[in-house]
């Protein structure tokens, strides 16, 4: 088969472009380039430069490299944002999504996986959340990433595409230095970006109804994520008509204070953390039941958050030197 990775040049694509590669997949990226990296991808990856909503490239993308799959990572991705721009992220990961899965089902490309958010979920008052645990997302990101799994599902239905929608919980660490993730929306970077100022890290919030008021997150290795795209590629190539919807996470949940002690540790900064205000959007706990991924794919997280913070922050100094001090 060939995979059609879009968002491929992004930190997670470029993980997942990596895991498929060396799974001895073909791989070819269509990413717009406007937060991805070209020089992300392995020797010999073709790369299309493209947006999802120009449904004309995209077929003659599907047809000129005989795709037979699609792993869909490309999406607008920050909370924050999301709250101002609420017509940016329907129009870029919803259209764009519809644009794409019309494009797949007229080419007759028979597996699609469908990269999923935690955020679909918005505030569970559940100790674990599973997939059956009621989507009731808090952001307009969380609802763009909802109305993707019933497109994704919707169009499997129809056509007998396979597909596979996977929740990712917080995305972290590297693979190597050069594949560290270069933005500062998810927490590791942030924290990192004001260590790095001399600046105490924040914590948005902490009277949250958690032991010690910070929000709790389950926090998963991007390389960990990508081998589970790996496995659920595989799974839908052999399984024609399937449809998964899968927690991608450790099960394990570590609050930002937990997180900002282990970070300092790690980096010999050991500043302490500064209290700012909540952020619109931020449920107070999310932590995956992942036990239907394992049964499911056969997959199951190996990495630590100690393996995370280290290889993070190996990536950040590589960018910014300045930052390696005790």
């Amino acid at each position: 088969m060939t995979w059609l990775i879009t968002g491929g040049a992004g930190y997670i694509g470029a993980h997942v472009v990596r895991a498929m590669t060396e799974a001895g997949e073909r791989t070819v990226v269509y990413d717009d380039l406007s937060t991805g990296i070209a020089e992300r991808l392995p020797d010999g990856v073709p790369l299309v430069v493209g947006s999802t909503l120009d449904g004309e490239r995209v077929r003659r993308t599907l047809a000129g490299h005989r795709v037979t799959g699609v792993v869909h990572l490309a999406a607008k991705k920050q909370v924050g944002e999301s709250v101002e721009l609420p017509l940016h992220y329907y129009r870029e990961n919803v259209e764009g999504l519809r644009v794409l899965l019309e494009a797949v089902a007229a080419a007759g490309v028979p597996a699609f996986v469908f990269s999923s958010s935690a955020a679909v979920y918005g505030m569970p008052d559940v100790d674990l959340v599973t997939e059956e645990t009621p989507c009731a997302p808090m952001s307009p990101y969380g609802e763009t990433k909802l109305a993707g799994e019933w497109l994704v599902r919707a169009t499997g239905r129809a056509t007998g595409l396979s597909t596979a929608c996977l929740r990712y919980f917080n995305v972290a660490g590297a693979a190597c230095p050069e594949l560290a993730d270069v933005g500062v929306s998810n927490l590791i970077p942030m924290v990192f970006e004001r260590l790095t100022e001399n600046a105490p890290p924040r914590i948005f919030g902490d009277d949250y109804p958690t032991p010690d008021g910070t929000c709790v997150r389950d926090y998963i290795h991007v390389v960990d994520l990508a081998e589970a795209h790996v496995a659920a590629a595989r799974a839908l190539r052999s399984a024609p008509g399937l449809a998964l919807t899968l927690n991608i996470g450790r099960g394990e949940g570590v609050s930002v204070r937990e997180m900002i002690d282990r970070i300092n540790a790690v980096t010999g900064h050991g500043r302490p953390p500064a209290i700012a205000p909540r952020r619109p959007g931020d449920p107070a706990r999310v932590v995956a039941a992942a036990d239907r991924a394992a049964a499911e794919l056969g997959w199951k997280a190996k990495h630590d958050v100690q393996d995370m913070i280290t290889s993070a922050w190996e990536g950040w100094v590589r960018l910014h030197p300045e930052a390696a001090r005790g």
